[in-house]
């Protein structure tokens, strides 16, 4: 029994020493060998369009952003050659369905409509949309406040107030025409008059003392007119001083319900579009977002919504002074590569990216292109 164990172990250990040195070279060089058969078979085709800062085309006609550098680095880890084609945003995915495109890089938001058609990779950013809105100097915004205080609905408000005070005015004449006509004595219109007069002044809280109630009628009025009178006061003042915050904020956009009551801008065939479809909100549709606010600060739409990086990118590096993002995003909004379904390329970009994204270069790449 001893000598079948020694045996055995004899055996193994020859078996380890002659097979291992042949047997690992060839199991590790599996995944290479893979990642070399795709680099090597040709010339990959990836599809971009201009959506700074992820995609980026400069005068001299190279490309550079987020994405682009992105994929770039990933391109290198993995040995893929590949050349950069431009298209319109609205046939990149189309393009990449149909195999006319490897890969397609830019500001592309995975949904599920578009994971019917074609495969993406993990998200390798996650924002959500933004509102670009015109930057109003204090003189627009004094400006509107004046054009409030001469609207239609102002002199409307105005002319009820003035109804008010003189019905307070006619029920005091009423108590006090006879037992104080010293006051509010002299005639229906001058006595009446009188009463507007002493209404004003109440409501106002001036209190010029020239004239007051001396009946138990005339004073229990003014008693009830006081306490109105505050109420009024109070709301009129309220009114004033939201018109005026108002106009310092700049725009009378502040958020996702005002663009229901405006002329909003958003890209043709984005997420963007269809969240605004969803919403029920109207919108003009522009070829890119640069376009749309160029509209903008022609007048020609009030508000602009597009992802917040885009829109952040855009303002500050071309409509600076002339446009802002508002603060805050809505809907959620996850980019990736697109790949076509299948795609033997998906595997080995993800296990690339996952581990690019938690690198010092992810941050330095994301600080370069989205710092304010």
């Amino acid at each position: 029994m001893r000598t079948k164990n020694w045996l055995g172990a004899v055996c193994r250990r020859l078996l380890a020493f002659v097979l291992v040195p042949v047997l690992a070279p060839a199991l590790l060089a599996l995944e290479p060998a893979h990642a070399q058969e795709v680099a090597v078979d040709r010339v990959l085709k990836v599809g971009t369009t201009v959506a700074p800062p992820f995609a980026i085309k400069g005068k001299d006609g190279r490309w550079h952003g987020i994405a682009i550098d992105l994929w770039q680095d990933l391109a290198s880890d993995l040995g893929l050659r590949f050349e950069l084609e431009e298209r319109k945003f609205q046939d990149l995915l189309k393009d990449v369905a149909d195999g006319s495109l490897d890969v397609a890089v830019a500001a592309i938001t995975i949904t599920a409509e578009r994971e019917k058609v074609v495969d993406f990779s993990h998200p390798l950013y996650t924002t959500g949309l933004g509102i670009a809105v015109p930057l109003e100097s204090k003189a627009d915004g004094w400006l509107r406040v004046a054009e409030r205080f001469l609207s239609l609905e102002f002199f409307y408000v105005l002319g009820l107030l003035m109804l008010v005070l003189l019905i307070a005015g006619f029920l005091v004449w009423l108590f006090e025409r006879n037992r104080n006509r010293s006051m509010f004595g002299g005639g229906t219109a001058k006595g009446v008059g009188s009463g507007f007069w002493w209404s004003a002044v109440t409501m106002t809280t001036v209190g010029y003392g020239d004239k007051a109630p001396v009946t138990v009628g005339g004073r229990v009025i003014a008693l009830i007119w006081m306490f109105t009178s505050i109420i009024i006061i109070s709301s009129f003042t309220a009114a004033i001083t939201s018109s005026l915050t108002v106009s310092e904020l700049g725009s009378p956009v502040k958020g996702l319900d005002d663009l229901r009551r405006i002329r909003v801008g958003t890209v043709n065939g984005s997420t963007s579009a269809n969240f605004l479809e969803e919403q029920n909100i109207a919108a003009i549709s522009f070829e890119s977002t640069r376009s749309g606010l160029e509209a903008m600060t022609d007048k020609k739409i009030e508000a602009f919504v597009q992802d917040a990086p885009i829109l952040k990118y855009l303002v500050n590096t071309h409509f600076r002074g002339k446009l802002q993002v508002l603060p805050g995003t809505f809907s959620r909004q996850d980019y990736g590569i697109a790949l076509p379904a299948g795609s033997e390329l998906r595997e080995l970009v993800n296990r690339d990216l996952l581990e690019y994204i938690y690198s010092e270069s992810w941050r330095v790449l994301l600080e370069r292109y989205l710092k304010p």
